[in-house]
């Protein structure tokens, strides 16, 4: 087994607020599968799915082989906000996450009678590591006045201590609706996220200073360069990016509203500044049209791209099998702990499904329509 030490922001209290350290973290590097492999085991992969009354739930930043067997299984590729509605809606007695851990305790707390399987459990997420539960708890504590706002990759317990969970493609419109109310916001634990929804909102937030391993890579000064390379390109960036970078955005949102801006926009070239994995499904939807990852290193790097999640790549055929046959994996919470995090999940589920709902009784364009810069012609 090949490890890579992974190293990510360990924000750590001081005087009432949260100062930045760095730890080491460790992720298995996948062994490489030939064509007729991978076939071998999509093949016995599916008459498992189908023994064990099971679907493939996927996100996008997972690889393309693992897409494309979820789909064709009937299950679901999607962001983590497509991943957790789909899970709880779908019939199937067991979900096999393709993901990283902080999905499969999603999935489990909103379907507790479901088996949950995930093909590497210790695949995890730099800001989920980034923000320990008793720390941030501590962090709570100190400022009881504030409203507690945690993104979706954050751990189960973390989850348990807020008051609203939020993904990317709803954490802006939450904000605004609690700043609307006059409510002040602690917010955990992305730190580029929460600048940005704090520079929209104009809301009143008191940041924890985590942030993701791939997005807080992409370098401002490369991809105006590159951007000036291809002027008639759209730059598209995830909000998880540093602010110099989504200040070059023509789009900023989620993984599904970065998809959707690419069937909307004039062009037919686009930079994207997320996880390459991404790619993938913008690719199959728009085979006519020229995706370039988001550069993540300065002039003379080595690797001038790779913007991939190392515990995203965690996830392989290989270990959906083992799962399937050998039950390692399963994702086990504490019942009181699992009930605590539920409610303010499905608070956010509750807000997003009526949001919909409004956009479609208005006849108004999509919310993700709010997410557009000016491009092409003045």
């Amino acid at each position: 087994m090949t490890l890579k030490t992974v190293q990510y922001d360990h924000p750590h209290l001081v005087l009432g607020g949260a100062a930045c350290g760095l730890k080491d973290a460790w992720a298995r590097v996948p062994q490489e599968q030939s064509a007729a492999e991978k076939e071998r085991a999509m093949q016995r992969i599916r008459e498992l799915l189908k023994k064990r009354d099971a679907v493939i739930v996927a996100h996008y930043y997972v690889d393309g082989a693992l897409q494309e067997l979820a789909r064709e299984t009937g299950g679901c590729v999607g962001d983590s906000l497509e991943m957790a509605r789909f899970g709880a809606e779908h019939p199937a007695s067991t979900l096999v996450v393709a993901g990283v851990r902080f999905m499969g305790e999603t999935a489990k707390i909103l379907s507790p009678e479901k088996t949950v399987l995930m093909p590497d459990d210790e695949a995890t997420c730099s800001l989920d590591l980034g923000c320990p539960a008793d720390e941030f708890s501590r962090f709570c504590d100190q400022h009881p006045d504030r409203t507690v706002v945690v993104y979706a990759n954050t751990s189960a317990a973390v989850k348990a201590r807020a008051d609203w969970v939020v993904t990317s493609s709803v954490g802006k419109e939450i904000v605004a609706h609690l700043h609307a109310r006059g409510e002040k916001i602690l917010w955990a634990p992305d730190r580029h996220l929460g600048a940005y929804i704090q520079q929209q909102t104009g809301a009143d937030m008191l940041l924890w200073q985590g942030s993701c391993v791939v997005h807080d890579e992409f370098k401002a000064d490369e991809l105006a360069l590159l951007s000036k390379e291809y002027p008639e390109a759209a730059i598209l960036v995830h909000p998880e990016s540093p602010a110099a970078v989504a200040a070059l955005a023509h789009v900023v949102g989620s993984t599904t509203q970065l998809i959707s801006a690419v069937g909307k926009l004039p062009t037919n070239r686009f930079i994207v500044a997320t996880d390459q994995g991404i790619l993938h499904d913008m690719q199959k939807r728009y085979p006519d049209k020229h995706f370039m990852p988001a550069p993540t290193a300065g002039q003379g790097a080595t690797c001038k791209s790779c913007a991939m999640c190392p515990w995203m790549a965690m996830n392989s055929l290989g270990g959906i099998e083992q799962v399937l046959t050998s039950e390692v994996g399963s994702i086990e919470l504490d019942a009181t702990l699992a009930e605590a995090a539920r409610r303010p999940i499905e608070r956010m589920l509750r807000f997003a499904a009526q949001a919909k709902q409004r956009v479609r009784a208005s006849g108004e364009f999509a919310q993700d329509g709010a997410l557009f810069k000016h491009y092409g012609p003045a």
